[in-house]
């Protein structure tokens, strides 16, 4: 069982360390994205943890950040990615910021909420 925690804790470990800060260009992207069916969460260190669920699936990819291609985003290590399409980047409309990813609008999640 304790072998099997510092395995776990160094995966964590490699998975962090694979990141690449977000560029001063995309910290916009940065902080906790919501609507009704998904979660993305996305810190300045690189790292992102998304959630859809709907229509009785439910989808999570959780891992470093590789690039970002224009506005789109490439999450993953090595070949294993997935890259998010982002039709509206971050931008703000009445006072919330906004973004589209999938096709999902997001709302950013103010921060301490």
């Amino acid at each position: 069982m304790r072998k099997l925690l510092w395995i776990l804790v160094a995966c964590g470990l490699l998975l962090a360390a694979c990141a690449k800060p977000l560029p001063p260009e995309k910290l916009a992207y940065a902080g906790q994205w919501r609507s009704t069916t998904m979660s993305l969460l996305i810190t300045t260190g690189g790292n992102v943890n998304y959630r859809r669920v709907g229509g009785g699936m439910s989808k999570s990819v959780n891992g470093p950040l590789q690039a970002f291609e224009g506005d789109n985003f490439v999450v993953g290590i090595g070949p294993v990615k997935t890259t998010f399409v982002v039709s509206m980047p971050p931008h703000e409309d009445g006072g919330a910021w906004k973004m589209t990813v999938d096709g999902v609008e997001l709302t950013r999640v103010p921060p301490g909420e």
